[in-house]
């Protein structure tokens, strides 16, 4: 391992996933790496809330796309099984509206198009099969072309990946808003909504989506683990593992500034006044802190403006008794019955939906659905809401307003549940304070049109030497996108050291390294 101060070090702002996992890649290809995070432990949007002494997933809930984590441990030389217990979830997700209608997905398809069969009629179940198959393809042709690599121009893609990859894009109607290409699958409008829920799993509206969103249900299709010890455990094992190869990670002490030098990253400043040489930075952090000059002036001139936010959440963390008809599983969705209004409103910026759908994750919620552990379950409640956190403080009787409509329309779907103590809530101004630049967006920009994808950021910035990774930039969000996005930063940064390291002599007081 290299000396601080030498070529080959690299720092990594940020120990979000995508952070640890750029570090993990530097590290097993020998650079010394060293991670700043101003939080005290690693993990970024994978965090926890413990009202009553239990620690409770309040970000991403389950682990999907499971062979970048498998990849990420190969690195290390360990197995993701070695460092996690992993349970895989027969029922993917448990659906429900106020008219005490259910439907699950599972994910096996065959049993999915039967229930969909027995709820909605065998054309909905004949357009499932043909969503799914055409959402592999849609994969088969965007995974090594698309989302493993830096992201090509527009007009490049198809001569990169080959022309069979831009006839199966346009097969799929790319320009095609999402709730649009639904509908030439499904005709029950509760199955098309069930679906066009995908979409705010990248925070973004389905009417304005583009129809390329059906890759989540291959990933769903893929494999959901549950992690039983928490989705926290992930950050610890793979920070474990980035360790184990030699990064070392530095908790409690915030980034001030990326520092620029004759137009070239060389390091950073932290809070403190504090100075670390490198000859790489890469920031794992959303991309808009950067225009909105958060980390110094150079980064901010060299930086694109923000795009349109993506959206926030209202996050509730609570212990309950749970009681009733309806049957729980570790995901649950109870739906609103008018997706047009509560999308209407949210993308509005400025209102939370009037009756929003709810996310509920049963977290001591088993394969089978039965509860893992005795006494009071750990739960997290979560509704969609606008990304305004830096400008709108909700106040406590809007928030009221919003949970007294939550627990209504779960109790209108058979499920009861009574609090052992107040739940720990977390509004967009919460979001916009731990993730600067944001006002609270939790994926970066919106999903909006076919150019999105295309508008996102790369991991190679205007200034030399400075990368981006997360789920503000290219690939996106989600939490194996978002690790996906550090190791193609990772890979930049080795590129570009690679071909310039035979002409960097030494590096002047300054921290410049001069040819």
């Amino acid at each position: 391992m290299q000396a601080p101060g030498q070529a080959k070090d690299v720092i990594v702002v940020g120990a979000g996933v995508g952070g640890i996992a750029a570090a993990l890649d530097l590290a097993a290809r020998g650079h010394a790496v060293r991670v700043f995070e101003k939080a005290e432990g690693p993990g970024g949007k994978l965090r926890a809330e413990a009202p009553r002494g239990r620690p409770i997933d309040a970000g991403p809930t389950v682990l999907t796309f499971r062979a970048v984590f498998d990849e990420l441990f190969a690195l290390a030389g360990t197995r993701l099984e070695s460092a996690l217990r992993l349970e895989p979830l027969d029922v993917l997700a448990r659906h429900g509206w106020d008219d005490g209608a259910r439907l699950d997905l599972h994910r096996d398809a065959s049993r999915t198009a039967a229930a969909i069969g027995e709820f909605a009629g065998a054309r909905d179940a004949r357009g499932y099969i043909a969503f799914v198959d055409d959402a592999a393809r849609a994969w088969r042709a965007l995974e090594n072309a698309f989302l493993r690599t830096e992201r090509p121009p527009m007009l490049a893609l198809p001569w990169r990946s080959g022309l069979g990859v831009l006839a199966t894009l346009r097969a799929l109607s790319p320009f095609t808003p999402y709730w649009e290409k639904l509908g030439s699958y499904f005709s029950d409008p509760r199955v098309r909504q069930l679906f066009a829920r995908y979409s705010t799993y990248v925070g973004s509206s389905p009417f304005a989506a583009p129809a390329t969103l059906m890759l989540v249900a291959h990933l769903e299709r893929e494999g959901v683990w549950r992690v039983v010890d928490g989705m926290r455990s992930l950050a610890t094992a793979l920070q474990a593992a980035a360790s184990a190869m030699g990064a070392t990670f530095q908790y409690g002490g915030a980034v001030r500034e990326i520092e620029v030098r004759q137009g070239r990253a060389c390091g950073v400043v932290m809070e403190d006044g504090s100075r670390h040489r490198a000859a790489a930075v890469i920031f794992n952090g959303d991309a808009s802190a950067l225009p909105a000059g958060l980390l110094g002036e150079a980064a901010r001139r060299a930086a694109r403006p923000a795009a349109r936010r993506s959206l926030s959440a209202i996050t509730w963390c609570f212990e309950a008794d749970a009681s009733g008809t309806w049957p729980l599983a570790h995901h649950n969705v109870f739906f609103s019955s008018d997706y047009a209004a509560e999308f209407a409103a949210l993308c509005g910026d400025t209102a939370l939906a009037n009756e929003p759908t709810v996310y509920l994750c049963a977290q001591d919620r088993d394969a089978a659905g039965s509860q893992a552990c005795s006494g009071p379950e750990r739960f997290l409640a979560l509704v969609n809401a606008p990304a305004n956190g830096d400008e709108v403080r909700l106040e406590p009787q809007e928030i009221l307003k919003c949970e007294t409509s939550m627990m209504r329309r779960m109790r209108a779907a058979g499920l009861g549940l009574a609090l052992h103590s107040p739940a720990t809530v977390t509004t967009p101004a919460h979001f916009a304070q731990r993730f600067p630049g944001t006002g609270g967006a939790l994926y970066g920009a919106m999903s909006a049109g076919w150019r999105a994808t295309f508008d996102r950021p790369t991991s190679r910035t205007a200034i030399p030497g400075l990368y981006l990774a997360g789920g503000s930039v290219h690939p996106g969000a989600g939490l194996p996108i978002a690790a996906l996005s550090g190791r193609i930063a990772a890979q930049a940064v080795a590129r570009d050291l690679a071909s310039t390291r035979a002409f960097v002599a030494m590096a002047t007081p300054g921290g410049i390294s001069m040819r």
